[in-house]
């Protein structure tokens, strides 16, 4: 049976539904015409169409679920996986067992995986090779910043954040947590920066300013220096005024993509490669969000499709309850590790700094979601951001008949959970984010190219959770 072609297997299938269909046409009229022997004729007539009417849609969907079964799903996990080799991740490979009904399909298409996956290690080497001389020219400009006694910031000529050291995020900090593609407006006072900006322009000269902190609670002196084009500013903030830490690591988080603005277009149509997301997750003392409590919250931010790996959110949360043992089993969090921690509604307000101007994706949206929008309602906050959920971009990409637990899909698409982080939040999240950049080009490759398609897709798979962007 196995080295029937495909092409033979669809036939034999539509074989077995006419000689069903004969075999109990034949067997109705056979019921019938004894029936009609000893009840008369209209009761035979009723019997025969009685069988028919129920037997032929039991036949119809008895070979439905062998076709099913054997061959439509099948090839949706087929073209599944080809589509994770050829976005370049490195998933679970073709699983030639569920398609061993499919004939030569899955031997041509584990082929042409493994062909891809060639051509890609073959690519990535060359790459690799450039990016070594890359990086030993950034570890070069890392250990020259490291020795100048200032904080910097790069920004735009739109004032939004391009590049920043380890010494620029804790001011930044100090106010609210750092982000690449935020306004600066978001962390200081924007008079004096607009001021100093038009100088600066006017004079094509470094301007000397004061930025104060947008609460008022803050104070640098700061310069600022234009870049080369008009493409933007270094914004200099002296460590005499700033208190960093004088052995402070000093990474420097960049992306110069952004250095020339996006011209702004509404979120929907806007590309997926352009979009910022922040990707959350968290650990709570239950399963009721309308009454549990989180004990934990994780984000990662994820750019111009790539994870930045300096801004991550990790935030113990004191719920102002016992922690019930079984929860503490679950995520290993324990009263005595959230008893000096903030409580739930200060860690919202960071939490939603942190989202500002990013599209929200979490596994399972709704649940995590659900204590947002609580506690967001008594502090006063909104969450008007569209919400991506990796469940329904999973059912999109996969089929809806998959599994789409964070482990399935992370299984699918060859990435790996490390256990200590499993059931953490910012590990969770970290997981998720990773799942996110893989599947984003594989959106692109089927036609979903902006944020208004990807939601329209996930809504026809709603049935397997609450759509939050009503």
């Amino acid at each position: 049976m196995h080295r029937l072609s495909l092409r033979l297997r669809i036939f034999l299938f539509f074989a077995l539904l006419a000689l069903g269909g004969m075999g109990l046409a034949g067997l109705a009229a056979y019921l019938g015409y004894r029936r009609a022997g000893h009840a008369g004729l209209e009761a035979g007539f009723l019997l025969s169409a009685i069988v028919a009417g129920f037997g032929l849609p039991a036949l119809a969907a008895g070979i439905w679920l062998l076709f099913d079964e054997n061959v439509a799903k099948p090839i949706e996990r087929l073209a599944a996986s080809l589509r994770v080799s050829a976005a370049g991740s490195n998933g679970a490979g073709i699983d030639g067992h569920s398609a061993r009904y499919l004939g030569d399909l899955a031997p041509a298409a584990q082929a042409v995986s493994q062909q891809l996956s060639q051509t890609m290690l073959d690519s990535a080497a060359a790459i690799a090779t450039k990016t070594a001389a890359l990086q030993a020219e950034k570890d070069r400009l890392i250990a020259l910043l490291t020795e100048v006694p200032v904080a910097m910031i790069v920004a735009n000529a739109h004032h939004q954040i391009v590049l920043y050291d380890g010494q620029a995020a804790e001011a930044l900090a100090q106010v609210a947590p750092p982000r690449l593609n935020a306004s600066l407006f978001d962390y200081f006072q924007p008079q004096a920066l607009q001021q100093g900006y038009e100088a600066m322009i006017k004079t094509g000269k470094e301007v000397a300013l004061v930025a104060q902190g947008v609460h008022g609670q803050l104070r640098f002196d700061a310069r600022m220096k234009p870049l080369e084009a008009a493409q933007g500013y270094m914004l200099i903030i002296d460590d005499a005024h700033a208190q960093f830490s004088p052995d402070a690591m000093r990474p420097i988080t960049y992306d110069f993509a952004l250095i020339a603005p996006v011209a702004p277009t509404p979120l929907d149509n806007r590309p997926l490669q352009q979009l910022a997301f922040m990707v959350f997750d968290t650990e709570t003392t239950g399963l009721l969000p309308h009454k549990d409590d989180i004990v934990q919250l994780g984000a990662v931010r994820v750019l111009n499709g790539r994870i930045i790996e300096n801004e991550t959110l990790d935030q113990l949360v004191n719920p102002g309850r016992p922690i019930p043992p079984a929860s503490s089993r679950v995520h290993g969090i324990t009263d005595a590790m959230v008893a000096g921690a903030p409580g739930p509604e200060d860690s919202i307000r960071l939490l939603h700094h942190f989202a500002r101007d990013a599209v929200i994706v979490a596994h399972n949206a709704p649940f995590d979601m659900a204590f947002l929008r609580r506690y967001g309602a008594q502090a006063g906050l909104d969450w008007p951001q569209p919400v991506l959920d990796t469940v329904l971009l999973s059912a999109v990409l996969f089929g809806a008949s998959e599994t789409h637990t964070l482990d399935a899909l992370c299984a699918r698409l060859g990435l790996v959970i490390p256990p200590h982080l499993r059931h953490t939040a910012l590990g969770d999240a970290y997981a998720t984010a990773q799942a996110l950049v893989a599947m984003l080009p594989m959106l692109q490759a089927r036609g979903m190219d902006n944020l208004g398609a990807v939601i329209a897709q996930t809504r026809k798979h709603g049935r397997l959770l609450q759509d939050l962007n009503g």
